[in-house]
């Protein structure tokens, strides 16, 4: 007996194979584009607000990479050197749209009401920084950025805090995995355990070709590496973009000897958990406890 399919029905299928198969190459092709959209905002490539708006001190730097990318930051630090040095030091590493100019008003926060310095760079190929974002690159630019703070003259012995939003946060997680002993705490808000992971929920018409993803961002398996150090996670329990129960699994794999510390937002969703009643409130608690530490 011959075997047959409606003509709608295969027409259906053969549309939605070819939807997950065009779903697929462009997933692959041109994944860095859509996981690091640099140009949204508008102007983000052209205009980069300056800690100066904010009445901020402030050096505009341009560092050179290990592979020769010129990328642009900010070194936020108190004007009195004997003051930056008793003073905690943040590495602000920024979620994926926009550049560091867009979080001035968080790093104003920081440094006013919370005394830090404040160390934030725009990615390659974020705000006017060269070259062109990747997993790779990235990782090359943080520790770039670390890198320069140690060899500070003056907030090069200060205690560093990284702290990272969304792909920041695993950003951060990375950077202090493979860098621990030069790290005090880390602080993540809305990230992921990986960006495979985050595919199914935010482009669930092609999970099944998640595995063309070749941006990783394994933050499930770096945080495990973390053994000494103490965490803040901030987490927005409406977050959209990244499932929350994705906060709480990095949470639960985290096994670290230092204060593990989780806060989270019952409103907050994924870009306004910042702006939730409690949030810097954590944060200063956390960092009063990392400057009470011996370590």
């Amino acid at each position: 007996m011959a075997s047959y399919l409606p003509w709608y029905l295969s027409y259906s299928l053969a549309a939605a194979a070819v939807a997950i198969l065009s779903g697929g190459a462009l997933l692959y092709h041109y994944q860095c584009e859509i996981i690091y959209p640099a140009n949204f905002p508008e102007g983000s490539r052209t205009h980069v607000a300056k800690p100066s708006q904010y009445n901020m001190p402030y050096e505009d730097l341009t560092l050179v990479t290990p592979d020769k990318v010129q990328i642009r930051a900010y070194l936020i630090k108190h004007t009195d050197d004997d003051l930056a040095r008793r003073r905690p030091t943040i590495l602000y590493l920024h979620a994926n749209a926009g550049n560091m100019g867009h979080r001035l008003s968080i790093a104003d926060v920081f440094y006013r009401q919370f005394g830090c310095n404040v160390f934030m760079l725009s990615y390659r190929g974020y705000g006017l920084s060269k070259g062109s974002p990747s997993e790779k690159g990235l990782r090359i630019d943080a520790q770039t950025a670390l890198d320069y703070i140690k060899n500070h003259p003056v907030i090069g012995q200060t205690k560093l805090i990284a702290y990272g939003q969304s792909i920041g946060g695993a950003v951060s997680i990375d950077i202090v995995a493979r860098n621990e002993d030069r790290f005090s705490g880390l602080i993540i808000e809305n990230t992921f355990l990986s960006l495979p992971k985050v595919i199914p929920h935010v482009l669930p018409m092609i999970s099944s070709v998640s595995f063309l993803c070749h941006q990783i961002w394994n933050s499930e398996h770096m945080i495990q590496q973390i053994a000494t150090l103490p965490v803040l996670f901030l987490s927005g329990r409406r977050d959209e973009l990244v499932p929350p129960a994705h906060m709480q699994e990095l949470h639960r794999l985290l096994d670290t000897t230092g204060e593990v510390v989780w806060r989270e937002f019952p409103d907050g969703t994924h870009n306004d958990t910042c702006l939730k009643t409690g949030y810097f409130e954590a944060i200063k608690e956390f960092l009063a406890g990392i400057m009470q530490s011996k370590k």
